[in-house]
């Protein structure tokens, strides 16, 4: 009997992929590592994989979209709401098909997301050189458009061979998988060789299993963790991304209630406690709550636990770069920044090995009740901002108080909602406000922040979680820009609940340019350039339906309450659009962010505002290093 089988290259690819099981480590049960392929066929893929998919399509399913960029964003969106557990495959063609998938994979590149990409590519022969889509660089014979992978995966590799998938395909699960490496992996498959066969050894398609292990730190690193710990009057704990993925929460919860140590999020981090915790803080940072920034700012060591302190949760490195950080971290490379003391290791792990090595440590009593005071103050303040109450005549409703009408839909006893938002002033409303009790019920792309990740990001959250709600919350500038996938949720029977705030524009930057001093251009309707008929008006719930949907325009927050229910028992996707107010946003919280402002101008709004800037930054000078 044989002991290798002949497959072409794109038949060994997926049931590679098929063949992948995964598990945690204190788990018994394996499940598929892949959960599908989502793909967009065009030359350069159909005939190769395409073939492929057909054939293992009961084990590996592939799921149509409309749109490339978008259908990574869903499948990034799956990972993320698995907690890195699982992962989905993308394939396109060549040539605009691969590049649409560029944006995508920068996204799961920042944000240590795992997406496996397989673009097409051109023939390795050359024989039909040019083909259609092809780029041709005067300079290297080498050279395709998938060479814009290289910076923004994890892993990149072109298989030239149908045998060297014997080691990129381990390479790349390693990348995939790995908490460290953790990210986008890209392999370029030229069209010939997909179709290419090989005798592939038998055992390569053996049933495996990934185990996702905890990183274990050293004892001098915990021995150090501790030492900074028991030595602190006003330490805060800021939780990231890293939490979640390791599914910190019940560590994260005993050590703060048996050592008294606050704790903020970060937008990645948050929902890793739940909002009424009497120690959660909200969020830090450029869109933090007051309660976290106070505390923060009083601070003399921060815990750093799985983030990668993002300018938004530092405040451009304002908020706390006066005090140590103790950084936790799987990555290394994210674990030095602060120039603290690092733990390489998963966050649950270190947080639970610390807790143990504290023994019966605990912060200050005067430091805990501080937290706990100013914790309660911004729960009243979020209460405040999100009751249900009648705008005054003629005045639209802003983020904040459709955010509050959202939330009071939600039946009560279950707070199981999963709210899906990216890009603009939405992301900042969100993380303050957003009420969640459970890991998961916030995601939030805010890493790369990307304008249109929203709408495609949900139907991955949807099929990653089938038995949650998920409310994608949208504006209409991300809306206009990305959309199509709605038509798939309709498809495949994966039920969203879409509110599309219309403030006609670009709010959010429309806001950013007059606090850098310049004058309101180009970002709302109002005041960009028109041709004779003027900026549209745009009927975004006609448009939904077109694509499938059932969708409505309501008037007021009223109107909308009354909406989400109907929206909650519908059989499919739900759009819901209503008109706000692009000048207002919420006072409370926040802290500065820096912009760079121009040094040379004839306008004297942009002078004012770069002296603000460089008083600024001369705070954060001094603040760093203080006297």
């Amino acid at each position: 009997m044989s002991d290798t089988i002949r497959l072409t290259c794109a038949q060994a690819l997926v049931r590679y992929l098929a063949a992948l099981q995964a598990r945690d480590a204190d788990e018994e049960t394996s499940y598929p590592l892949f959960a599908g392929v989502f793909a967009i066929f065009g030359h350069g893929n159909v005939a190769g994989l395409g073939e492929a998919l057909y054939d293992i399509r009961d084990e590996l399913p592939t799921y149509r979209a409309h749109n490339e960029q978008a259908m990574a964003h869903a499948a990034i969106a799956y990972a993320k709401a698995s907690m890195r557990r699982r992962m989905m495959a993308v394939t396109t063609s060549i040539g605009p098909g691969a590049t649409n998938l560029v944006t995508a994979a920068a996204l799961a590149h920042v944000n240590r997301l795992p997406v496996l990409l397989l673009p097409g590519d051109i023939f390795v022969s050359r024989a039909p050189d040019p083909v259609l889509q092809q780029l041709e660089d005067f300079t290297d014979g080498t050279v395709s458009v998938n060479d814009c992978f290289r910076p923004v995966s994890r892993y990149f590799d072109r298989i030239v061979r149908p045998e060297q998938l014997l080691n990129a395909l381990p390479r790349a699960i390693r990348a995939l998988t790995d908490p460290a490496l953790c990210g986008p992996v890209t392999l370029a498959l030229p069209q010939d060789v997909q179709a290419e066969a090989y005798d592939f050894p038998l055992a390569f398609f053996e049933p495996r299993e990934i185990v996702f292990r905890a990183p274990q730190p050293t004892d001098d690193e915990l021995i150090e963790a501790l030492d900074a710990i028991e030595q602190a009057q006003r330490p805060v704990i800021v939780a990231g991304g890293g939490a979640l993925y390791a599914k910190a929460t019940p560590a994260l919860l005993a050590f703060a209630d048996k050592h008294g140590v606050p704790v903020c999020e970060t937008q990645a981090g948050k929902g890793v406690m739940p909002w009424n915790h009497p120690l959660h803080l909200g969020p830090a940072g450029v869109s933090g709550s007051s309660a976290a920034n106070a505390i923060l700012r009083e601070a003399d060591l921060v815990i750093a636990l799985g983030t990668r302190l993002q300018d938004f949760t530092t405040a451009s490195n304002t908020l706390f770069r006066h005090v140590p950080i103790l950084s936790i971290n799987v990555n290394g490379f994210d674990a030095l920044k602060g120039n603290g003391l690092e733990v390489i290791g998963d966050a649950a792990q270190v947080i639970d090995d610390l807790s143990f090595g504290l023994e019966d440590w605990a912060a200050p009593v005067a430091w805990t009740a501080r937290a706990r005071e100013a914790a309660r103050g911004w729960v009243d303040v979020v209460s405040r901002i999100t009751e249900r109450r009648t705008p005054p005549e003629g005045r639209l409703p802003y983020d904040g108080e459709v955010i509050g009408a959202v939330q009071r839909s939600s039946p009560q006893s279950a707070m199981s909602d999963v709210v899906v938002c990216a890009a603009g002033t939405l992301p900042a409303e969100l993380e303050k406000l957003w009420r969640t009790e459970t890991a998961g019920g916030y995601h939030m792309e805010y890493g790369y922040s990307c304008m249109g990740y929203e709408i495609a990001g949900g139907l991955g959250v949807k099929m990653a979680l089938p038995e949650r709600e998920v409310i994608v919350m949208v504006g209409d500038g991300s809306y206009l820009m990305m959309n199509s996938e709605i038509a798939t949720s309709v498809m495949l029977d994966a039920k969203l609940i879409i509110v599309l705030l219309d403030n006609r524009g670009y709010g959010c930057i429309n806001r950013l340019q007059q606090s850098t001093g310049s004058a309101p251009f180009n970002n709302m309707f109002d005041d960009c350039l028109h041709g004779r008929h003027a900026a549209p008006a745009i009927d975004f719930a006609a448009h939904a339906r077109s694509l499938g949907a059932i969708a409505e325009h309501v008037a007021d927050i009223a109107e909308l309450e009354a909406a989400m229910q109907r929206a909650r028992a519908a059989d499919r996707t739900y759009l819901i659009c209503i008109d706000t107010d692009h000048t207002r946003t919420t006072d409370e919280g926040g802290s500065w962010w820096e912009v760079a402002v121009p040094e040379v101008s004839t306008r004297d709004a942009v002078r004012q505002a770069r002296n603000a800037y460089e008083t600024a930054i001369e705070s954060r000078k001094a603040r760093s290093n203080p006297a």
